[in-house]
């Protein structure tokens, strides 16, 4: 039996026009303990046609998919619009306005929580109303994230690469509609508490993107985002023009975890490499120094395998375990 979201919306979905509102998460505590959290939402919808899921916020210091987003609201419509846009520009609301990875309501990492629980904490409510009652909704979706405060993403469009091949091949088109040279198929490795694997639950194609990070809005960055959501309106019929697809766009995938990079101490990375770059296994990959233990000698550190540097860290001082460089490799798109 399905359990009913404990979150309601201010506002009707099936009404036309373009209406905002609120996704109303109670949730008591000593700064709200009988109101609500305000998600914000915002429903553009015109003559008949596809639904379209925009999310951004997912982390809340991701601000790229933010920027773009409320950009598309302004820009779209109803009149114009054939079908709807269902748009959380900020859907981790409680952590967007603590400009935090995480919701400082529970400490819940919201791309890590899904299918979430109706009965669960914050976190958890959000995942369980997003996945049971508005993917179920939508013929589409696309949320948008970045590297946020810790790290930084050459931009890419995040497609899954799941079991069921018409599913799969949806979501690629929808990658490679949205115009970025590089994607970044997420295969075997990829993680099953996310927005991702919650469209693949409810049969819903989708992509996410990772788009720069910093803890900014880089404006080159937001542009292209932009770009890519009118992009894939286009290519779902919702809005007039030709929809034109990334020409022969690099696929990569996480196919190793032993290619990446990470902290084997407390101390400061001095990076040779960032994103981007193609490196080969025993390349410089910078200087490990330790700040805090000046007696100790810097250390060299080298790639240890061939592949592609996807993001960097974006922090100062790192501890033990902490990513300093992502890896990925080419894959054969047809496999």
């Amino acid at each position: 039996m399905k359990t009913p979201s404990r979150i309601a919306l201010t506002i009707d979905l099936t009404q036309p026009g373009k209406h905002t509102g609120d996704a109303m998460l109670r949730w008591s505590d000593n700064r709200n303990p009988l109101g609500y959290h305000p998600v914000p939402v915002v429903s553009v919808k015109g003559a008949d046609g596809p639904v379209l899921l925009l999310t951004g916020g997912t982390h809340g210091d991701e601000f790229e998919g933010p920027a773009a987003i409320m950009r598309v609201l302004q820009s779209v419509h109803p009149s114009a619009l054939r079908g709807q846009i269902i748009a959380f520009p900020a859907l981790n609301m409680p952590a967007f306005a603590a400009s935090s990875r995480v919701s400082p309501l529970d400490g819940g990492n919201l791309n890590r929580a899904f299918p979430g629980a109706a009965d669960g904490g914050p976190t958890a409510m959000i995942a369980h109303f997003l996945e049971a009652e508005i993917l179920p909704l939508c013929d589409a979706a696309i949320d948008l994230h970045s590297g946020g405060k810790a790290s930084v993403f050459e931009p890419c469009a995040l497609p899954t690469h799941c079991s069921d091949r018409t599913l799969a091949d949806k979501n690629m088109a929808l990658a490679k509609m949205f115009g970025l040279p590089l994607i970044w198929r997420l295969g075997a490795q990829n993680d099953n508490r996310s927005v991702n694997s919650a469209a693949e639950r409810a049969g819903v194609p989708m992509i996410a993107a990772e788009l720069g990070g910093g803890g900014g809005a880089d404006p080159r960055i937001t542009n292209q985002a932009e770009a890519g959501i009118l992009n894939i309106l286009r290519h779902l019929g919702m809005i007039d023009g030709d929809a034109t697809p990334a020409s022969h766009p690099r696929v990569v995938e996480i196919t190793s975890s032993a290619a990446s990079l990470y902290a084997t101490s407390e101390g400061l990375f001095d990076r040779a490499l960032g994103a981007g770059q193609d490196v080969r296994a025993g390349a410089f990959a910078g200087w490990f120094h330790y700040v805090t233990e000046p007696e100790r000698p810097s250390v060299a550190l080298h790639m240890p395998q061939d592949g592609m540097v996807l993001a960097h860290s974006n922090r100062g001082l790192v501890t033990r375990g902490e990513m300093l460089l992502l890896v990925v490799q080419d894959v054969d798109q047809a496999l």
